[in-house]
Formats: structure tokens, sequence, C-alpha cells
């Protein structure tokens, strides 16, 4: 490798293994945030700042300052459901086979640790040689809002680029699905299950609406990304559990996977068309559909809310930005692919939303995220920090050299 040695290496593994250590469900971030904060101040970093999400945001200036790039890693992760199925504790960072094992190792404290530590060497090493900014962004609640505690991010920090550092396999990502949830209800009439015939069951009427969505739905196909997804996920009827009750109303939730310039209008019509058509055939049948919508409580106080909409995203092979990237994996000896997430990440606010440019790239692979006996090989994690500098220095460079 050509930037880390012995005592570098350590550094970035015990980083990685501390915030595994400290547990962080989406909302109770608060003991990994203050680890992050007093890490990027011991590491130098020339300003470390938390939001009213409690977001971290670690600022390093270059020179003169200048045009900014921002590396985003989410601090939240998904619970652990059953720890007797782990060999290893969920948190205790734990390293046996060149893996260091834990919940959140791959998703994605490692590549925190490895983006914290690159930005570090880069100002110990390169300050005098480079103008522009460095923000290291840790946020919350990605898990369950994919891009919105991001949004406070960059409306305060306002970054000409955008790095994304989940898990791509060491590989460079230009684009991704986005995801929406769809709530589907439909409406009856109650009555005793005796005598259903005097009322009008909801989940009947779900089931026929079900069938025909099967049927009338054709996703859209997208060359690079894929299918537009429209998969349902769940189902419950009210009043529920239903003793001897015709239910009257029944809700199901889709999980819609989004190509890119589709808007909210357009993936709603989809199905509202399909219950109209429906209710030609069965006048009885009455249903709506609409966004989801969730909130909630950050380890600030604040509380978190948006509708369940992250978009997709997509940039050329050409773009200037991606190209830029590429270089820079280059000139560390990496000789990355470029391809595309399978999974939303915060790309959707930044690329999606705001149009800032934005690749992903982070150590590990997508497939070990959320899994029993999580790990990220410490490999993987020493190339994502050597990638971050790469990356970071052909950017300047690339910004110098066009003005």
């Amino acid at each position: 490798m050509l930037f880390i040695n012995s005592e570098l290496k350590d550094q970035i593994i015990t980083s990685c293994q501390e915030l595994i250590r400290r547990p962080s469900l989406s909302g109770n971030e608060k003991e990994v945030a203050q680890y992050i904060a007093k890490t990027m101040e011991r590491l130098g970093f020339d300003n470390v700042e938390s939001d009213k999400f409690g977001n971290i945001i670690g600022t390093i200036i270059l020179g003169k300052g200048g045009s900014s790039i921002l590396f985003d890693g989410h601090m939240d992760h998904v619970d652990v459901s059953d720890p007797s199925k782990w060999k290893y504790d969920p948190y205790g960072g734990k390293i046996e086979n060149n893996r260091i094992y834990g919940r959140g190792a791959t998703d994605m404290k490692g590549n925190i640790a490895a983006m914290m530590h690159a930005a570090s060497y880069i100002k110990n090493n390169l300050r005098n040689h480079i103008d522009g900014i460095i923000y290291i962004a840790c946020v919350v609640h990605e898990e369950c809002f994919e891009g919105v505690a991001s949004q406070e991010v960059a409306k305060n920090y306002k970054p000409d680029f955008v790095v994304i550092g989940e898990p791509s396999g060491l590989t460079l990502k230009r684009g991704q699905r986005g995801r929406a949830e769809l709530v589907l209800e439909t409406y009856g009439k109650t009555a005793h299950s005796s005598n259903p015939e005097i009322g009008l069951n909801a989940i009947k009427k779900m089931a026929a609406l079900i069938v025909e969505i099967e049927k009338s739905f054709i996703p859209k196909k997208h060359d690079f990304l894929g299918k537009g997804i429209l998969e349902i996920t769940d189902i419950i009827s009210s009043p529920y559990p239903g003793a001897s009750v015709v239910p009257d109303l029944c809700r199901a939730t889709y999980d819609r996977r989004l190509l890119p310039n589709e808007a909210e209008e357009e993936i709603l019509d989809q199905i509202e068309n399909i219950i109209n058509m429906l209710h030609v055939k069965d006048p009885s049948l009455t249903a709506k559909v609409y966004l989801s919508e969730g909130s909630a409580r950050c380890y600030t106080g604040a509380t978190i809310k948006a509708k369940r909409f992250a978009p997709a995203w997509i940039y050329d092979e050409h773009h200037t930005f991606v190209q830029a990237a590429h270089t820079g994996l280059l000139s560390v000896g990496q000789k990355p692919t470029i391809s595309h997430y399978a999974f939303c990440t915060n790309g959707s606010y930044y690329a999606g939303k705001a149009k800032i440019p934005t690749v992903g790239y982070g150590g590990s692979h997508e497939h070990l995220a959320h899994v029993t006996d999580e790990y990220i090989e410490i490999e993987h994690l020493l190339l994502a920090c050597e990638g971050y500098i790469g990356i970071t220095r052909s950017f300047f460079k690339k910004i110098a050299k066009n003005k």
C-alpha cells in the first residue's frame, strides 16, 4: 500500500473496533457520535460540529480553501434480531481471520473510520500542495430515512461534490435506484362474521386489488439500473384481531424501487389507474393509495420526519467527477469497475434531489450488510482509506487544472 504504514494501520483498525463497540440504533447514536467527534478533534480536524439532528460534521481546510468534497457515512445500524445466532459478539469488534466482526462493520462503521483517517492523512501530508475543503459527515437515521438527515448537512455546508461511503466492494458507483413506500387501503363495512352478506369485507377487496396490480403493473426498465420494482411487503386488516367481525379496513404496504425521473405523482397515478380500472368492474371497491410518512426522535431530542420517497440518481460514466474519482483510485493502484448500488443510500438527497455530483465508494461488500456475523475485511478497510485519499487528491488536482 502507498500510504498505510503500520502505525496508521493500527489506528484505522482501532477506530473501526471502537465504533462497533458503541451500539447506535437509529435514534440512539449519541455515544458513537461523541466518539467520532473526539476522534476528529484528536486527528486535527479544523472544525467539528453537530447539527439539530445530531449529525457530526468534521471540516479540514487545505491551503487556501475553495471547492469542497464531502464524504458521507451513516452512524446508525439495523438491530441484532437474535444475538444467540451470532458466533461473535455483535458489539465486540473481534478480529479473526483478518476480519473485524460486529454489527455495522460493513454498514458502515468501517468506512467511517477509513474516511476520518484519510482526511487526517491528507491534512498532515498534502495540505501545502492542495487548495480545497474536506467535509466528513457522519449522519443519523439513514436506515429509516435515506437522505433526510443529509439534507440538513447539504443545506448547512453546500458541498460541491459528494462521495457516499457505503460498501461497494471497492468498485465505483455512479448511481442507484430510489425507493418509495406506498400504502394501499381498501374500505368496507363491518358486520358480524356470522352474517357477512350485510357487510363488505375489506380484505376480499384488497385481495382482488393485489391480484390486479400483479397482473397490470408493468415496471419500467433502465439499461443500467434495472427494473422499477413494486413488491408487497405487509398487509393488515382492521379491526385486528378480527374476532367475529368483518373488517372495514385493509392496509397493504408496497416497496417501490424507483428509476431516474420517476416522480411522486407518477408512481401514485400508476396505482390509482389500476384502482379506477378495477372499480369499473366492481363498483363496490373503494380504495386509495398514498406515500407513507414517518417520524422519529433523534438523540438530540429533535424530530426527524419525511415522506418515504428517496429518488433514484445516475451520472454518466464520463462525467467529470466520476472520471476524477476513477483516476484517483487508479492512482493508488486500484482497478475499480464502475457500477451502481443495488440498495438506496443518502445519495438520494445529494444527487437525486439537490443535484450535487455524487459517486459511491467503500470497502466491504453490499451483501455483507445487515447479516448475522457481519464483518469487514481488514484489507478492504485499509484499501478504502487509500481510495478516499486517491479520490480527494485527484478531485482537487482536477479543480486546480480547470481554473
